[in-house]
């Protein structure tokens, strides 16, 4: 992005919304207050401008995700997995729950919709924040234990549950009806169209919305298609 002392943060966040989860980071109102300067902005939250600055000019750096996720040892995707995903979950799904809360309680009455998308997110975000939890106490440090048993040639070991495929089979049930809601989610907000005439808090809900599902479209993908039925196959040998 092209930022400037003298651009507002209105302007800003209109040339792309993107730019509204940064201001929101900082606590500055790109909505209703968002006709001053950047730089006055930063100064009446006591922020130094650059800092600011740098983050605004990254949003659209695109990095280059051309890993080959299949030939990662599997402790070492587990640390991905959490690094990564589990982290951007925990980390966006605060700014997220302001967003839908307050477009619900603003636009709610005249776009109904948005009511039921803040109930259907607050329901995912709680389901996602137990289940991951599920993964990083009981199932990720299992597997872990069977990569350690392999290299050390111990034949077997004896989870409390029995075997890895039932928390993994828990897990894919928990990232189905997850994919579900978000399906849901998807088609209320028209694909994350917002309507014409929008404010920048409802922009930036739906922007964050649909960043949100893509994520954890990946975060789904690398369990259930890599890490899960290698783990069921470590377990056998």
């Amino acid at each position: 992005m092209n930022i400037t002392k003298d651009k507002t943060v209105a302007e800003t966040v209109t040339e792309n919304i993107k730019s509204a989860h940064i201001f929101k980071k900082y606590g500055i109102d790109f909505c209703c207050g968002g006709g001053v300067t950047i730089e006055k902005a930063c100064a009446k939250k006591n922020i130094d401008y650059l800092i600011l600055k740098k983050e605004l000019d990254a949003i659209d750096i695109i990095v280059s995700n051309t890993y080959n996720y299949d030939n990662w040892n599997l402790s070492f995707l587990i640390d991905h997995i959490l690094n990564i995903h589990h982290t951007y979950v925990e980390a966006n799904i605060p700014l997220l729950i302001q967003y839908a809360n307050r477009v619900a309680k603003v636009h709610g009455h005249h776009y109904t919709e948005v009511v039921e998308i803040n109930n259907l997110f607050t329901e995912v975000a709680n389901e996602l924040m137990i289940h991951m939890k599920k993964e990083e106490n009981i199932l990720f440090p299992y597997i872990k234990q069977l990569v350690a048993a392999k290299k050390k040639g111990i034949l077997s070991l004896e989870p409390p549950f029995g075997t890895v495929k039932n928390p993994i089979q828990m897990m894919e049930d928990e990232h189905e009806n997850a994919g579900n809601i978000f399906k849901k989610i998807a088609k209320l907000s028209t694909n994350y169209t917002p309507p014409k005439g929008a404010c920048n808090t409802f922009k930036a809900l739906y922007a964050k919305l649909e960043e949100f599902e893509q994520d954890l479209h990946q975060h789904i993908h690398l369990e259930n298609n890599i890490l899960f039925p290698k783990a069921i196959e470590l377990e056998k040998q």
